[in-house]
C-alpha cells in the first residue's frame, strides 16, 4: 500500500532540490554577465550633439573615447541637454519641439515626446523631478515629469494682441527664451515679443507665477549666475542688459551696462552671443562684446565695466576653466576657426589656437585639466590640455556642435 505522506515528502524534496539548482544556475548566469559586461559609471560620461544627422554620441572623457551613437532625435540644429541628478539620463531639447530622454547606461532612447512645433532649450528643476521646455511655437513653457515625460503644467506666454491669429484660430503668443532653473524649485525665463521676465515657482502644491513687465526691448537670451542669485537677460532691441536679483524681487528688474548691446555695434553682427556662454570668474564677468572684436570685463559687485580685452574677432562663447585662471574664447563666422586663451588676472593673451573651421562649442572636464572643442566642418572633436594649450587627442564625430558632460547635473543653470 502506497504511503501518501512519503510520496508528498519525496515530491517536496525534489522540488526543493530543483529550485536550489535553478537558483544556482541563475546566480552563475548573473556572475557571468558581470564578468562579460563591465559596469559603467556615469561621472566621466558626456554627450556630443551631431548637428546634421539627428544623432548624438555618448563619450567618456577619462579615456577620450566614444561609447555609442544614438539615432532618431530629430532637428538638432540648436540642441541643448540637461542631466538627471544621478547622471543616468540625458534630456535633449531639439529645435523641432522634440524632448528626448536618453539612458546613458543602456545607450538608447528611454522616452521621447513631441511637445511643440519649435522649441529653444530647457532646464531641470532643483529636485530633478521636473523638466521645463521653452517654446517659440506655440509660445510658452511646458513642464514634464522627469521620470515619465508626462505633462505636468502648461504656461502660456502673453498673447500678442496686435498679431493676426494662427491658421487654427488660436492667438499668437510671445516666444520664450533664456529658460533656466533657479534655487527654490523655480524656473526663470524671458518673453521675447512682450518684453517680460517671468518666474514659475513649483515649490508649493499650486504653481505660482511672478511677472515683470517692460524689462527692455526684445530679451533674446538669459543666464543665471553660478550661485543662482542673478538672472540677466540680453536685449536685442536696445543697448543694455536686464538684471533681476532673485534674493530681492522687491527691487524689480534693473538695467545694467547701458552701452552694451546690439545698438552699439561697430561691425555687422554675424551671430548674437549666447549669454550662457559668459564666464564668471572671481569678482569679474567676462562678456562677449556684440559687434566688436573684444571681451568686456565687468565687476560683478557693481555691474560696471572695468576694462575691455582686445580679441581676434567677434566673440561668441567666453568660457572660464573650472579653476577660473583662464578664459577660452571662440568667434563668429567668418573667423570661427580660432580660439584665444586669456589670463583672468592680467587679462593678457596666453595663446591663439586654430583648431579648424567652424569651432562651435567648448566643454571643460569637471576639474579642468582638459577642454573638448567641436570643430564642425572637420567632423572632429579636439581635446586640449588646458595647462599647456596643446592638442592631445582627436575624435571623429559627424558635424559636432554642443558638448555636454554629466557634471552639469550638479550645477545651477546648466
Amino acid at each position: 500500500m502506497i504511503n501518501l505522506n512519503k510520496v508528498l515528502a519525496a515530491m517536496a524534496l525534489s522540488m526543493f532540490v530543483s529550485a536550489c539548482s535553478q537558483s544556482n544556475i541563475t546566480a552563475q548566469h548573473q556572475n557571468e554577465q558581470l564578468t562579460t559586461s563591465p559596469l559603467r559609471a556615469t561621472g566621466d560620461l558626456g554627450v556630443v550633439i551631431e548637428r546634421a544627422t539627428s544623432q548624438v554620441q555618448i563619450v567618456n572623457h577619462s579615456h577620450n573615447t566614444m561609447l555609442s551613437e544614438i539615432d532618431g532625435l530629430g532637428d538638432l540644429s540648436h540642441a541643448s541637454i540637461v542631466y538627471s541628478r544621478d547622471e543616468r539620463y540625458a534630456y535633449v531639447f531639439g529645435r523641432d519641439g522634440g524632448l528626448t530622454k536618453i539612458d546613458m547606461l543602456k545607450d538608447k532612447i528611454d522616452n521621447r515626446v513631441m511637445q511643440s512645433g519649435n522649441s529653444i532649450g530647457g532646464a531641470i528643476s532643483q529636485d530633478g523631478k521636473l523638466i521645463a521646455v521653452s517654446n517659440y511655437t506655440p509660445g510658452g513653457v511646458k513642464v514634464f515629469n522627469s521620470d515619465t515625460l508626462e505633462l505636468v503644467a502648461t504656461i502660456d506666454s502673453t498673447v500678442l494682441v496686435n498679431k493676426a491669429k494662427n491658421e487654427d484660430g488660436s492667438p499668437v503668443r510671445s516666444k520664450v527664451v533664456g529658460l533656466v532653473d533657479a534655487p527654490g524649485q523655480k524656473f526663470v525665463f524671458s518673453l521675447f515679443d512682450s518684453h517680460e521676465i517671468w518666474i514659475a515657482d513649483f515649490s508649493k502644491p499650486e504653481m505660482e507665477l511672478t511677472k515683470f513687465k517692460d524689462i527692455g526691448l526684445f530679451p533674446y537670451d538669459g543666464l543665471i549666475s553660478p550661485d543662482g542669485r542673478f538672472y540677466i537677460a540680453g536685449l536685442f532691441g536696445e543697448d543694455g542688459l536686464a538684471k533681476l536679483d532673485l534674493w530681492h524681487l522687491e527691487k524689480g528688474v534693473q538695467r545694467i551696462l547701458p552701452n552694451y548691446g546690439k545698438g552699439d555695434k561697430k561691425l555687422p553682427v554675424y551671430k548674437m552671443p549666447h549669454l550662457e556662454g559668459w564666464a564668471m570668474a572671481g569678482d569679474y564677468a567676462f562678456l562677449p562684446a556684440v559687434g566688436k572684436h573684444s571681451v568686456l570685463v565687468v565687476d560683478t559687485n557693481t555691474w560696471l565695466q572695468v576694462t575691455e580685452i582686445k580679441a581676434h574677432s567677434q566673440p561668441i562663447f567666453v568660457m572660464a576653466q573650472p579653476d577660473n585662471r583662464q578664459i577660452w574664447v571662440n568667434f563668429a563666422f567668418p573667423d570661427n576657426n580660432t580660439i584665444q586663451v586669456f589670463n583672468t588676472e592680467t587679462f593678457e593673451l596666453v595663446k591663439t589656437l586654430t583648431p579648424g573651421p567652424a569651432v562651435l562649442h567648448m566643454e571643460f572636464t569637471p576639474r579642468g585639466e582638459n577642454v573638448w572643442i567641436s570643430v564642425r566642418d572637420n567632423n572632429e572633436v579636439h581635446v586640449y590640455d588646458t595647462a599647456t594649450q596643446t592638442l592631445i587627442d582627436k575624435l571623429q564625430v559627424k558635424s559636432p556642435s554642443g558638448i555636454f558632460f554629466t557634471n552639469r547635473a550638479h550645477q545651477i543653470g546648466l
